[in-house]
This record gives structure tokens, C-alpha cells and sequence, in this order.
């Protein structure tokens, strides 16, 4: 049985919410399934060790490359379903461009969410209904990637991580301005931290201009031999650095959702977007914005991240893991 499974928002972190409902299909059927994405979800770079999965299928709509884009884009995605002859699909979207293709590409079964009903849906308890509705099962998992073992070893080498340190992950970038939290409060926990603990700070962060304001205001101030960039490096080879890291420390961004995944508990600055997407695993311990119960878009609070909370539940989850 060939199935295939369509998830098409933006994304690693929207990518990564969805890995448990990828592997319950595959799980309820006995079967690898293939995955298509958006490339910037750069799947390929964190999923190849997946069992479950058996190939990652990039749609291609963008600028650069829009072979699936528009009505000629239509058609060849018809004609992939064709080549590819899949039995099954599970559409995560309510798509009806994925629908329609999917009809004409020759695929049986289609399972798709409620077609037009984009509005309002909550990202996973719309995930969860679907399956609940399709194959009747009820997903409570946290996501999991799944890295390399032969990658650990070489990253903890690389990287001289030992267990006579605290090893931290900071995620200091972000895909928006707003959701930055600006460098002196990652400064005053690492100061905090170090006057008890011996840590290293891997900083986790993109190239844009901002973002390396942001790294280069923690190196240089007087913290620069504790720290390790990581910006320089594809997400492939950052992951099993995560991976040998005690605790993460992040912006809501790719490395709070990678970080949770790897199976490290993961502190979310929670500063401009819905709160689910620092708190849909148990991995995850967000923060908000001081005065407020809950965050979502247009918070605008990456001013209001306390760094004194930031170090209470720094101190309390090391106290456990320790």
C-alpha cells in the first residue's frame, strides 16, 4: 500500500507539530508513508532517520522554483500522483487545489480536512479531530526526531561536551522581529547562570542582519568563551549538538520545536504568537510576557520576558535533570 501524506504549512516548526499524526497513519496502517512538504520546511535535513517515513516529496512553489505552482503547477502535480501511483492520501489542509488533485492524480482514498474551512482552525486540535474522525484514533504523543547515533559521538568530539558542564542551547534568532527577545535578557540569565553553574552556551540562531546583532551583543559582552555559534551550520549538523545539550533556552523559533523534539527540555520566550506553539509538548516550559495570562499575535511582548523567571525555571528543571 502506497500512501502519502500532504502537509503543506510553512516551516520547521509547523513541521514538526505535525510528526506525531505523520506517524500514526504509518503506525495504524503498518506502513512507511511519503511526505510532502514546502522545502522551507528543509525536512530532509532533520527526518532521514525516520522509520516511518519513506521519502520526502518537496512541493515547489516558490520564486525560484514553481513547478507546482499556477494552473501549469496543477497539472504537474496531477501527474506526480499518477507516476507515484498512491493508494491513499491524508491531506492536512482544506485544500481543495490538493483535493481536486488528487482525484485526477488517480488516488482511491482521500482523506482530507473539510474543504474552505481554513478559517480559525486550531493547528493541532484540528489535526487531532481528523484522525479521530478517520481512523478513529486519538494522538497524545509528543513529537520526536530521531538523529543519527553515529552524529552524537562525533558532535559531543567536535564540540568537547562533556558531563562536568551544563550544556545549554540558545535559540536567540527568530522569523519575525517580534518575536526576538532582545540580547540583554539572554545575557543577565547566562551571567546568573554561570556564577553557579560551569556552562556552555551553544547559540542557535539565522543570518539575517538582526539576528546577528543579536549574537554578536552576547558574544561580545565579556561572555565570548563560553559561547559556541552556531549559525554558520545547516540544521543537519546543529541537531546533534541539541541532542548532547542538557537544556535549551529559545525564542518561539525552529530551535524550540527541535530542541523539544530531540528530548530536551525546552524553555519557550513566548513574545508575539499563540501560545500553543510553545506549550504543545511536554518538553516545552514557556514564559510570557510579565502582567499577561496568555500571548498570541500581536502581544508584542519580548520587552516584558522576565529574565528572573527565565532563571526559576532554568534552576528548577536543572535541579531534576542534574
Amino acid at each position: 500500500m502506497k500512501i502519502l501524506v500532504i502537509q503543506n504549512r510553512m516551516g520547521i516548526g509547523d513541521m514538526i507539530m505535525f510528526l506525531p499524526f505523520v506517524k500514526a497513519i504509518s503506525n495504524y496502517y503498518g506502513e512507511q508513508v511519503s511526505l510532502m512538504v514546502k522545502k522551507n520546511t528543509k525536512a530532509s535535513e532533520y527526518l532521514n532517520e525516520e522509520k516511518y517515513i519513506k521519502e520526502i516529496i518537496y512541493l515547489e512553489r516558490s520564486e525560484v522554483e514553481n513547478r507546482h505552482a499556477g494552473i501549469k503547477g496543477f497539472f504537474n502535480l496531477i501527474n506526480d500522483f499518477k507516476d507515484k501511483k498512491f493508494d491513499k492520501v491524508f491531506i492536512f489542509n482544506s485544500s481543495l487545489r490538493f483535493y481536486i488533485a488528487a482525484k485526477m492524480g488517480g488516488i482511491k482514498d482521500i482523506n482530507s480536512y473539510k474543504l474552505l474551512r481554513k478559517k480559525n482552525q486550531h493547528i493541532i486540535e484540528t489535526a487531532k479531530k481528523f484522525l479521530r474522525d478517520t481512523l478513529k484514533i486519538d494522538v497524545k504523543e509528543n513529537p520526536v526526531i530521531n538523529p543519527k547515533p553515529d552524529s552524537l559521538a562525533q558532535a559531543k568530539k567536535d564540540y568537547s561536551i562533556n558531563n562536568d558542564e551544563i550544556n545549554i542551547v540558545l535559540g536567540t534568532g527568530g522569523s519575525g522581529e517580534t518575536k526576538r527577545v532582545p540580547s540583554k535578557i539572554f545575557i543577565e540569565v547566562m551571567k546568573n547562570t554561570l556564577k553557579k553553574r560551569k556552562c556552555k552556551f551553544f547559540i542557535a540562531t539565522g543570518n539575517t542582519k538582526e539576528e546577528i546583532e543579536i549574537l554578536d551583543q552576547i558574544t561580545k559582552s565579556d561572555l565570548e568563551e563560553f559561547c559556541i555559534p552556531l549559525n554558520n551550520l545547516n540544521i543537519s549538523k546543529i541537531i546533534p549538538i541539541i541532542k548532547n545539550c542538557n537544556i535549551a533556552i529559545c525564542n518561539d523559533s525552529s530551535f524550540s520545536h527541535l530542541s523539544a523534539a530531540l528530548n530536551i527540555p525546552t524553555i519557550v520566550l513566548m513574545a508575539d504568537t499563540p501560545l500553543v506553539y510553545g506549550s504543545y509538548s511536554s518538553l516545552m516550559h514557556p514564559i510570557l510576557p510579565e502582567g499577561v495570562n496568555t500571548v498570541s499575535h500581536d502581544t508584542l511582548g519580548k520587552d516584558k520576558i522576565s529574565p528572573s523567571e527565565i532563571q526559576k525555571k532554568l534552576d528548577e528543571i536543572l535541579s531534576n535533570v542534574s
